[in-house]
């Protein structure tokens, strides 16, 4: 190659660079004539300062330059912009919500504000936001509306005693997060504490609650203290053009925003539409449309293995060999070579050396290939829990025989290849798919999630627990699988759904007589009673609720979710752990004193109880304010002698009052705050099947029986119609203080 083609190539490049360099510059350009930044924001089109320089006044930014260096605002408002993308996206500053104490539980002055945010034509981007509450006595609530008027409600709780089980998660635990929903352009943020931080204030005086983009917050011990020097953190806003789809958009020529080399792409927060530039274009698909981008001039941008090789073609590049020259042009690749036949002896000669190297390498591939799957699956084994699942089964000597150990093949044929259509259920703990095995037979496959160790822990006592339980209303464990990323269980599949689902979908409820009801709540009550007693170590469930209770085809109750649940050794009658559980199903006393018991799963079931009796959810903000907790407005009920005004009408007939009555009584006995005050799982099954024999067999003498099954509770069944008033009155307001959860439906 002479010297002068040389320098003719070295110009080449040096333009290209520039001309690329130019067009990078007008990526993020304004009209001409216009404010491109204000400060440290760059402000491209279709955003503008003044009228003709943004597209419509939904995309005017107000430059304040009193300030140093200058803010940018949205419209006419106080929402300070911090940074445009041409991709739909701005961030903003957005007040956090703050609450604070002194000492003694004093609300301080001036220090407690709720703040909200209005768009008007942009949306809250539900992908890159999250909504956070940070304090150790706190709970939050996000209220806001969607685009088509939708109100929507959300919140969380985050509670501590002290910083020692406090770490950088924000899980409960001094943080709470929560994702928010699509399509939302108003939101107000409501703070609040349960003591006054008078338990927490020497380390915590303030919560705080807030909007912000996820990947720029990360939580830290230090913020429970203070967190004022951040009064202002960022949030994602989404934004598009106008409100039509792009097909009715593309109609209008003189309208239409999208210029040459771009493409239109609908708005998936909302409406409206935004514009791309085309692969192998880049500039302002709003302004000018898209430049060609020259990859010949950058080597990161093309393949090929010389710079005068490439040839720069409209979106995209070849590589080329020079005139005289063949081969292969690319990185990596065979060169070119300038005499032709000297090609085509290196091409039958590499075809003879691939041939004999293809053939000696094929058994050496496949057995590394071999060796390499057999120690991921170890690897995944022992990441699983494997080992530790192994010794705890010989400690306890625990046979898994009967569990088959099910391979990674069997079960992505099974949910052809984990469909998201498969997708019956999500859990804390992982995702429920529905599959079919070779022989027809339907299972369900729980994938727990991938996370930390303490997850693993909870899988390998969920493993633990169904191994110990033989009872036909229990989910029957099928078997498990250990070589993948996710440690895998397999149940028998239960085809009705959820008990939630039947007495809370009106469409349903009044399909399940009373009598299904009362066998249900018998059924169930039996499997609890066979946990605590029948087992060789007692297990307590410890998240009891209609969700957990499955039907099948018979409205056969199966209880199911064992992933929270806890062996109790013998000699132990209660475990102190972290809280665990469902807000409205939770025992108050284990909430308070972390102290667990069999009392606490007799508390869940006489939510269960009561739900069955009234169809109402077990927290509800959609309910007056005395009737969102269903514990507080039945007891109320029970205690102003309304009982039949909280049943649900479609269970009432003349031959049952007595029963309801009844299993109203048993649920108030479930539902007294001190666990020593209620009866055992044992106690309430021998109860709820003397009821059902009652409506089996009505020629039996009702009264004795009565007696009978009275005298293992330890007290008259009609004890909310006379003489118990004072306390009722007493349990009415411990479950008042401490059962109003400040979380959405009882999830």
């Amino acid at each position: 190659m002479s010297v002068t083609h040389k320098m003719l190539m070295q110009l080449m490049l040096l333009v290209g660079l520039l001309l690329a360099t130019t067009v990078a510059q007008t990526t993020a350009q304004a009209k001409p004539g216009c404010l491109d930044r204000c400060g440290d924001v760059g402000i491209p089109y279709p955003f503008g300062t003044k009228d003709g320089c943004y597209l419509n006044e939904s995309f005017l930014i107000t430059c304040n330059d009193s300030f140093n260096p200058p803010k940018a605002f949205l419209r006419e408002s106080d929402i300070n912009v911090t940074r445009i993308s041409l991709q739909g996206q701005l961030n903003i500053l957005q007040y956090m919500a703050r609450d604070c104490y002194d000492e003694n539980g004093v609300a301080a002055v001036d220090n407690s504000n709720n703040p909200s945010l209005t768009l008007s034509y942009f949306t809250i981007s539900e992908t890159e936001n999250k909504f956070v509450a940070v304090g150790c006595d706190t709970y939050a609530i996000l209220e806001g509306f969607q685009i088509d008027g939708t109100k929507y409600t959300t919140g969380c709780m985050s509670i501590c005693n002290n910083l020692d089980y406090v770490n950088d998660s924000c899980s409960g635990t001094g943080c709470c997060q929560v994702s928010i929903p699509k399509r939302l352009w108003a939101i107000n943020l409501t703070l609040s504490s349960y003591y006054n931080h008078s338990g927490v204030w020497d380390f915590n005086p303030c919560s705080y609650a807030f909007v912000v983009e996820q990947k720029a917050f990360h939580f830290s011990a230090n913020y429970l203290r203070n967190l004022q020097y951040k009064e202002e953190l960022e949030t994602v806003v989404d934004w598009a053009i106008g409100n039509e789809t792009c097909q009715v958009a593309r109609k209008n020529e003189t309208s239409y925003a999208c210029k040459g080399n771009s493409t239109c792409h609908e708005n998936e927060n909302g409406s409206g539409y935004l514009c791309q530039c085309l692969k192998g274009h880049q500039g302002n698909p709003y302004l000018d449309g898209c430049q060609d981008i020259d990859e010949c001039t950058d080597s990161n941008l093309n393949q090929c293995e010389k710079p005068e090789y490439c040839i720069n073609v409209v979106g995209n590049f070849t590589c080329s060999c020079p005139k005289g020259y063949h081969g292969d042009a690319r990185k990596n690749g065979k060169g070119c070579i300038a005499n032709p036949f000297q090609v085509v002896q290196v091409a039958v000669g590499s075809g003879i050396c691939a041939i004999v190297v293809l053939v000696g390498s094929w058994w050496l591939y496949f057995g590394i290939r071999k060796r390499k799957l057999m120690k991921l699956k170890e690897k995944f084994f022992q990441q699983n829990g494997g080992a530790m699942l192994q010794l705890e089964l010989s400690r306890r000597d625990i046979s898994n025989g009967s569990a088959k150990i099910f391979t990674v093949e069997e079960l992505k044929k099974a949910t052809n290849n984990y469909d998201e259509y498969r997708i019956i259920g999500r859990g804390g703990y992982g995702t429920v798919y529905k599959g079919f095995l070779a022989d027809k037979s339907m299972i369900a496959i729980k994938k727990s999630k991938m996370v930390n160790q303490s997850q693993i822990e909870q899988f390998i006592n969920e493993v633990l627990v169904l191994t110990q339980i033989n009872h036909r209303n229990v989910v029957r464990l099928l078997g498990c699988c250990l070589e993948t990323e996710v440690p895998l269980l397999v149940y028998e599949f239960v085809t009705n759904g959820t008990l939630f689902d039947h007495i809370h979908d009106k469409s349903k409820a009044s399909s399940i007589s009373w009598e299904t009801r009362l066998r249900i709540a018998t059924e169930t009550a039996g499997v609890l009673s066979y946990l605590h007693s029948a087992t060789s170590t007692p297990i307590i469930h410890r998240d009891v609720k209609s969700t957990n209770i499955l039907l099948d085809d018979n409205y056969v109750a199966k209880v199911s979710d064992f992933g929270a649940s806890r062996l109790v050794p013998l000699d132990q009658t209660q475990l102190s752990t972290m809280v665990q559980g469902t807000f409205g199903y939770m025992d108050p006393e284990y909430f308070h004193t972390s102290q667990l018991t069999e009392k606490s799963d007799v508390y869940s079931f006489g939510v269960v109880l009561v739900e069955l009796l009234t169809g109402r959810k077990a927290i509800c903000f959609d309910r007056p304010e005395k009737e969102r907790s269903l514990v507080m407005y039945f007891l109320s009920s029970l205690k102003e002698n309304c009982l039949f005004q909280v049943v649900e009408n479609c269970i009432l007939n003349e031959g049952n009052t007595v029963q309801i009555k009844e299993v109203a009584n048993v649920a108030k006995k479930c539902l007294r705050v001190k666990g020593d005050e209620r009866p055992t799982m044992k106690e309430v099954a021998i109860e709820l099947e003397g009821l059902r024999m009652m409506e089996m067999h009505p020629w039996v003498g009702v009264e004795l029986n009565l007696q009978e099954v009275e005298s293992l509770l330890g007290e008259s069944s009609h004890n909310f119609n006379h003489g118990d008033g004072n306390n009722l009155t007493g349990r009415y307001d411990s479950v008042r203080n401490h059962l109003i959860l400040p979380v959405s439906d009882g999830r």
